[in-house]
């Protein structure tokens, strides 16, 4: 079955026939809409002129230059310069590595353990990441070596809608979206009650001094506020 991840035909083309784009896609897939991380790469070919993702091309690259080619409208990442540099350290890896063959990664591995290992040796690949592309590799890309649901953790369970791996058109897209919804709104809910028994008097450090320790305690003075083009440097740092 063809991918649908982009939800936009071209896009899911090159992801299909282009190991590369898929993995970039994965890469940029945090911050932002799943649908526009794997719309991303077949804009970045568009960009640079050409209808695939060469690794070598791309470790080389000018740094700057593409950074331009990511922040320009409509932007590939929400933070283009962030992960124009992540992505060019994922193909340096890759070159050095794999001699940018990205299908090597997984095409003589023994088990799911050691392909979980080699993903979330690559930059930019936490746990989280690593576990969802081994589950993407085994539901829709054949890649299944002996272990790579459990290598894959819950994102390997079958017929359940936990990630990028379970979507395969718009109905399941929506499901996916659901589950995450609800797994913030829980881990929300669980943050906000410990976050009010740290916050409770009986927990306070300074409820059990005493009146004269409390007496005794200098006041601090105010701060000195940041001239307005540090904070405003700050920001930007924040934004990218």
């Amino acid at each position: 079955m063809p991918l649908s991840l982009a939800q936009h035909p071209e896009s899911d083309a090159l992801l299909d026939r282009d190991p590369l784009a898929l993995l970039i896609g994965m890469l940029l897939d945090q911050q932002i809409p799943m649908e526009h991380a794997f719309w991303a790469p077949a804009e970045l070919a568009r960009r640079l002129g050409t209808d695939h993702l060469d690794a070598r091309v791309l470790a080389e690259h000018d740094p700057e230059g593409l950074v331009t080619v990511f922040a320009t409208p409509r932007a590939l990442h929400r933070y283009p310069r962030s992960m124009a540099g992540r992505v060019q350290a994922l193909c340096v890896a890759l070159v050095e590595t794999y001699d940018g063959d990205v299908t090597l990664i997984w095409r003589d591995v023994v088990d799911g353990t050691e392909l979980y290992s080699r993903l979330v040796a690559l930059p930019g690949f936490g746990r989280q990441k690593a576990q969802i592309f081994t589950a993407l590799l085994g539901k829709q890309r054949g890649v299944t070596p002996p272990g790579w649901r459990e290598a894959a953790g819950g994102y390997g369970e079958d017929g359940v809608h936990k990630s990028v791996a379970d979507v395969v058109d718009a109905a399941s897209l929506g499901k996916v979206r659901e589950f995450k919804q609800a797994a913030k709104a829980a881990a929300k809910a669980g943050a906000e009650p410990a976050a009010a028994a740290a916050s409770s008097p009986a927990s306070s450090p300074a409820t059990t001094a005493s009146g004269a320790e409390k007496r005794a305690a200098p006041r601090r003075r105010a701060s000195t506020p940041a001239p307005a083009a540090e904070r405003g440097g700050s920001r930007a740092a924040e934004r990218d």
